[in-house]
C-alpha cells in the first residue's frame, strides 16, 4: 500500500468514526434538563408587554413564557425536541407549537403530537407585584 492509499482510507475512517458518533449523539432529543434556569422579567417594562394580555408570550433566555387564557403565567424551554427550533404559543388551541414540523405540546409542556418524542422542560413561576421570576 502506499501513502496516498494509507491516507485516504485513514480519512474514509476517521470520517466514518465521527458521523457514527454524532449519529448517536447530536439530535437535540439528547439535550439534558436545564437547572441553570433562575430570571426576573418585569411586566411593567415594555419588552415584556406582550405578557400584559391572556394569549401573549416573550421568548427569553431560551425559555417560553406565556400569559394563558385564565390569566396564569407558564414557563417551558424554548427549543423544541425534535430539532431545536423555537416553539410558539397558540392560546387559543392552549398548546405550544413548533412551525418547522408541526410538533404540539400542551401547556406542561408534554408532547401532544410529533414528531417531537420528548416533552418540553417546565420551569417554575412566581409573581410577586410586577415582578414574574421563571426558575427551575
Amino acid at each position: 500500500m502506499d501513502r496516498k492509499e494509507f491516507l485516504s482510507l485513514l480519512g474514509l475512517s476517521v470520517g466514518g468514526m465521527v458521523v457514527a458518533s454524532c449519529l448517536g449523539g447530536c439530535s437535540q432529543d439528547s439535550v439534558a434538563p436545564r437547572s441553570d434556569v433562575d430570571f426576573t422579567l418585569d411586566l411593567a417594562d415594555s419588552a415584556n408587554a406582550a405578557l400584559q394580555n391572556n394569549g401573549g408570550f416573550v421568548v427569553r433566555q431560551g425559555v417560553i413564557v406565556a400569559k394563558t387564557v385564565n390569566g396564569a403565567f407558564i414557563a417551558v424551554s424554548a427549543a423544541c425536541t425534535h430539532q431545536g427550533t423555537t416553539v410558539q404559543y397558540q392560546v387559543n388551541n392552549n398548546r405550544f407549537f413548533c412551525p418547522n414540523h408541526g410538533s404540539n405540546f400542551s401547556e406542561s409542556g408534554a408532547v401532544i403530537n410529533g414528531p417531537a418524542n420528548r416533552p418540553l422542560q417546565r420551569f417554575n413561576t412566581e409573581l410577586m407585584g410586577d415582578l414574574l421570576r421563571i426558575f427551575a
